[in-house]
């Protein structure tokens, strides 16, 4: 199933019949109950259950027939860690059991998409969210709603002080719309176009590696950045020696160039990236994230 998106903005809008909820920078992830079992599904249609076994096996407290959408996290002293996340999605399954005691996974819901099996993507959102809170809150954690508010003042406050905890923007939605799979009806306003990464590999050799096969939040299809400056490509190349072991090699999208296949990385590096405000702008590494790698 295709998820609705969201087109950057540079200012709050603001108005009658709009909602907003806090952005959590995770992996996005639909969750799909059936017959008594659970199935999640990445944004790239990839299947994930076994990766996320600590919330496949909450959603068994949902109806059957229920789909979700939503962010999948893991918080790590009261922030996101996306670095943890994407260890998380890219764990065998012989690891997701002890990835999952040691970093348990949290499910921010922020849309129903079907209850008892019934389509409920053409209903406005402000019934499918009234469906959602009625359906989810009651569960407490891990899956939970997002927060949304209609006060656009309230919004702004939450803008400014949720970095702290990770939660980069807002996304904003008409209290009337439907659920369009693949439409950019939804907005999203971030304080900065500079973001996290998680570093899933590398192009070129591994003593000078010329890019970086990066999958950016929201989004677990590895891109290529940018060649690497002289001076981050020596960086680069101490910071990945030994993290290849066991890791999968790949194909990443490269702008304009199409799919490229990258060398993998152990998963728990994270690069600090800058992206124009398109899908498909050129990602640029600025740094090395080393204070954050992951040792799980």
């Amino acid at each position: 199933m295709k998820v609705a998106l969201a087109e950057p903005v540079a200012a709050l809008p603001r108005g009658a019949g709009l909602a907003y909820e806090p952005k959590f920078d995770g992996h996005r992830l639909l969750v799909f109950t059936l017959d008594g079992t659970a199935v999640l599904q990445a944004r790239s249609g990839r299947i994930v259950t076994a990766a996320f076994p600590d919330l496949a096996d909450a959603a068994l407290a949902l109806p059957d027939g229920t789909v979700l959408d939503g962010e999948v996290v893991v918080w790590t002293g009261g922030r996101i860690d996306f670095a943890a996340v994407q260890r998380r999605a890219a764990a065998t399954v012989s690891r997701a059991a002890l990835l999952a005691r040691r970093l348990p996974a949290s499910y921010a819901a922020f849309d129903l998409l079907a209850e008892g099996g019934r389509d409920l993507r053409s209903a406005p959102y402000e019934r499918r969210r009234g469906r959602l809170v009625g359906l989810v809150g009651p569960l407490g954690p891990p899956l939970q709603p997002v927060p949304m508010t209609t006060d656009a003042e309230l919004a702004a406050t939450w803008y400014e002080t949720l970095t702290a905890t990770g939660v980069e923007g807002l996304v904003i939605k008409r209290l009337g719309g439907p659920y369009r799979p693949g439409a950019r009806d939804w907005r999203k306003l971030r304080h900065t176009h500079v973001r996290d990464a998680a570093v899933v590999g590398f192009t070129g050799p591994a003593d000078r590696p010329a890019a970086l096969a990066l999958v950016l939040p929201d989004d677990d299809t590895p891109v290529v950045s940018s060649p690497l400056p002289p001076a981050l490509r020596s960086h680069a190349a101490t910071t990945l020696a030994g993290r290849g072991t066991g890791a999968a090699d790949g194909v990443a999208m490269a702008i304009g160039v199409g799919e490229v296949p990258y060398r993998g990385v152990v998963p728990g590096l994270v690069a600090e990236v800058e992206r124009g405000t398109t899908r498909h702008s050129v990602v640029t590494v600025l740094r090395l994230r080393d204070d954050l790698i992951n040792q799980v």
